[in-house]
């Protein structure tokens, strides 16, 4: 049963998060509520503690592996909820999401090649192109209708002459929480297949999807090309400490490469606790997560509606999916130094910077709602607050 909040909430811990120099860096105050990483506030599904507390009970950590029950899980998982049938064998384990990117861009692209990214976006993947000698080449998304798309003209242009050798999609995309719909998917594998570029799709959000909009996966494409990264239960079930990253892809080529370099620097293997966690998540912990979306979708829609009602000239990006929201401070008419002020401040609120993302504007914040209802509020409020003051 989904619970937001902890029955432990004493407990000591050293969350990157709540960390009180790292908040006073970023912030100049560690007296805010953080809402600039994209984890989850809420206990974890009890399913999975219990594997956890069966490993301890055992009091011994021999070498034990289970890759074929963690790819059996994750595949049953995306045809029960996507209709997306994964071969088991077309799996590669390593230690984590980001550690898959690192090692794909190294593997399959050449240092000075172009990686393309669509900003603003996930601030990690620019981060882990140039720290390759890659270059990293902004695919500027476009707002139609107060809503992000994709500029197809400037991606197709961009693949043709900027010796671009990778497309990085994100998809669900953090941090302005599109889902990019099939149509959309479709239209960026047609351009990349007239030069054959390579496509490696973070879905590690795949699943936190809101009604109206469904997920596609790029491995559900006929086409060779692509890497997916896809049944990581760190967003979905507040893993980010204990998860694994799973790499997919039915091109045998991209595999075997794939696996042989895994392999010589033995990350082929995970360990006993991100092993039982993963299976518990995806075979015990759909009551639980179905639960978790529906909880935080009505934040979000809380958060849509309270903006709407008391603070017009703020804006807000509706998001499809992930458990980012994307605010536009803009209609403030406040300079840079005053917003953050307004928002550390008087909000009392830690959100993360769009231009972390590469949006050059500052205006630009992102939030993440998975939190208990009660501190959004609240934090809301004094936002709320904060806002009304500057007019008087």
């Amino acid at each position: 049963m989904f619970k937001a909040f902890t029955n432990n909430p004493t407990a000591a811990n050293k969350f990157i998060k709540h960390d009180s120099d790292m908040l006073s860096q970023v912030y100049g105050s560690d007296e805010v509520t953080p809402y600039w990483i994209a984890d989850m506030e809420f206990p974890i599904a009890s399913p999975i503690t219990q594997a956890m507390q069966h490993l301890v009970s055992r009091e011994t950590y021999s070498y034990e592996f289970d890759s074929e029950a963690v790819f059996a899980g994750i595949s049953a998982w995306n045809k029960k909820r996507h209709g997306l049938t994964l071969d088991m064998k077309s799996f590669v384990q390593v230690p984590g999401v980001l550690s898959a990117i690192a090692l794909l861009i190294r593997e399959f692209t050449e240092k000075g090649e172009g990686v393309l990214i669509q900003t603003p976006v996930y601030h990690q993947f620019r981060r882990l192109i140039e720290s390759a000698g890659r270059t990293a080449i902004s695919n500027t998304l476009k707002i139609e209708n107060d809503r992000y798309v994709m500029d197809y003209e400037a991606f197709e242009n961009q693949l043709r002459d900027e010796n671009v050798k990778m497309v990085l999609l994100c998809n669900p995309h953090n941090p302005v929480g599109r889902v990019w719909s099939k149509h959309e998917l479709e239209k960026m594998v047609e351009i990349a297949e007239k030069t054959q570029t390579l496509i490696v799709s973070d879905e590690v959000h795949g699943d936190i999807v809101f009604d109206g909009a469904d997920f596609t996966s790029i491995a559900s494409f006929d086409y060779e090309n692509t890497i997916t990264i896809i049944g990581s239960p760190a967003k979905n079930f507040g893993l980010n400490s204990i998860s694994n990253g799973y790499i997919y892809t039915t091109n045998s080529g991209l595999k075997d490469a794939i696996k042989a370099t895994v392999a010589s620097m033995s990350l082929d293997h995970g360990n006993a606790f991100t092993t039982y966690a993963t299976i518990a998540a995806y075979q015990h912990g759909e009551e639980w997560f179905n639960q978790f979306v529906e909880y935080t979708q009505n934040n979000r829609d809380w958060i849509m509606d309270f903006i709407s009602q008391h603070m017009p000239h703020v804006k807000v990006f509706k998001p499809e999916g992930t458990n980012q929201i994307w605010f536009d401070f803009t209609g403030l008419d406040l300079e840079t130094g005053a917003l953050k002020t307004l928002l550390v401040n008087d909000a009392k609120m830690a959100l993360t910077p769009g231009t972390w993302f590469g949006e050059p504007d500052a205006n630009f914040y992102r939030m993440n709602f998975a939190a208990p209802l009660e501190q959004i509020q609240a934090s809301l409020e004094l936002l709320k607050s904060a806002v009304m003051n500057l007019n008087k």
